[in-house]
């Protein structure tokens, strides 16, 4: 089918506010980025509350850093591998068993915490477990997306995920810094493992028919995961595009860099932590309708909002106080979640179908999997120089990045 019950989302009628709901003509599409806002938001009040935990445990930002590895090392070793499961596979059935594993996770991390058995070395092997299951998880959930609403509606459909990720930035940081000032970090493990339940009840009642649209099936060497690979060393955009997701991942991954500069540089709390990652979502749902107003991303358009995604890293990294630390967080909100909208549309849009969960699993292995690697060289610099160079790092990279793809993206 093309885009479930509703046509073309990218085109018609409506004008701005037409492209940014295009996607939500499709009923199915509506069910499910409704259960992402909802499971997003118990992800990142997890994330909160954990980051905090393991910081107050350890004392050592280098902690910080082993877990983002612990998480995300995973995609970066088997993220090829995911994205040709994810071609050859039912995207709803694998979802399901995905979600319901991350559920089962975030259950036995709550029991953990509950009964007092909550230490570095199971929270590390639980981060390693979701971190297996996210592999394949985080493509399936990008090209299912395109399953739901068609080609047409990519533009829309992944601005729209980012306004769920950027509500969830609002809503999950709030209510992590809250249940951990008075409840603990038990409350948000059980809040999280909750979360999961809205996405899988909705995945379980949708039809197999809402994943009539799938990539090809492939034949011979087509479907393995290193013809994954070369498909996206052969294209000059895509090699342009992937060191940006890269660059933007240590950005994103910012429970290396950020606890220390609130701590350390800025003299706050963990609820100022709270609040600078909550500033981060209240700019990110402006910067994600923009990316889904847009009818087409343009090269241009990437370079330019990477620019300024790298220019607001500095402010922060140079903010005075929490005031404009605040405030120069909402712009790097705005201008990352437009930018990295926009290029995930780009590479979407640019690859061949069947090669579709193969590209977003190498966007993932960039953009997740390097993060941890890259920020054992961020938890070093936070500890050797500053907690501000160290959150500067991210910045300088993905300007060196948007210089090296420049003459690529002209196009």
């Amino acid at each position: 089918m093309g885009a479930v019950g509703g046509g073309g989302s990218g085109g018609g009628g409506g004008g701005v506010l037409g492209r940014i709901g295009g996607a939500l003509r499709a009923r199915d599409f509506r069910w499910w980025f409704a259960g992402q806002v909802t499971s997003a938001s118990g992800v990142m009040a997890q994330g909160v509350a954990l980051s905090w935990w393991v910081l107050q445990q350890t004392g050592d930002a280098v902690w910080l850093s082993v877990m983002t590895f612990a998480t995300w090392g995973p995609t970066l070793v088997g993220g090829a591998w995911a994205g040709a499961l994810v071609d050859r596979s039912d995207r709803r059935k694998l979802l399901v068993v995905t979600q319901a594993a991350l559920l089962g996770i975030a259950t036995v991390l709550a029991v953990l915490a509950a009964t007092g058995q909550l230490a570095i070395w199971n929270v590390v092997v639980a981060s390693v477990l979701a971190g297996a299951v996210v592999a394949v998880d985080a493509p399936a959930r990008q090209v299912y997306v395109v399953d739901l609403v068609g080609e047409e509606g990519v533009a829309s459909a992944v601005g729209l995920w980012e306004v769920a990720l950027n509500a969830s930035r609002v809503i999950g940081p709030g209510i992590g810094g809250a249940l951990l000032a008075t409840s603990g970090v038990t409350a948000c493990f059980v809040v999280n493992a909750l979360t999961y339940v809205p996405p899988l009840v909705v995945l379980t009642k949708m039809k197999d028919r809402a994943c009539a649209v799938r990539a090809h099936k492939d034949k011979g060497g087509a479907g393995t995961a290193r013809e994954g690979l070369r498909y996206a060393f052969r294209s000059p955009i895509m090699r342009a595009l992937l060191p940006m997701s890269a660059a933007s991942g240590l950005i994103f991954g910012m429970s290396i860099a950020l606890p220390p500069l609130v701590e350390r540089g800025l003299h706050q709390g963990g609820g100022a932590y709270g609040a600078m990652m909550a500033a981060f979502g209240i700019g990110g749902l402006p910067g994600a309708l923009l990316a889904a107003a847009q009818p087409v991303p343009t090269g241009r358009r990437v370079r330019v909002l990477g620019l300024v995604t790298a220019g607001a890293v500095g402010a922060i990294a140079i903010a005075p106080d929490l005031v404009v630390a605040l405030g120069a967080m909402v712009l790097l909100g705005v201008a990352s979640i437009w930018f990295i909208a926009s290029a995930n549309t780009l590479a979407q849009l640019r690859c061949a179908p069947e090669m579709r969960g193969r590209v977003m699993a190498l966007w993932g292995m960039a953009m997740t999997g390097v993060a941890p690697v890259a920020g054992f060289g961020v938890a070093g610099v936070v500890e050797v120089v500053g907690p501000r160079e160290g959150f500067a790092v991210s910045g300088v990279l993905l300007a060196g990045a948007v210089f090296g793809g420049w003459g690529a993206l002209r196009e």
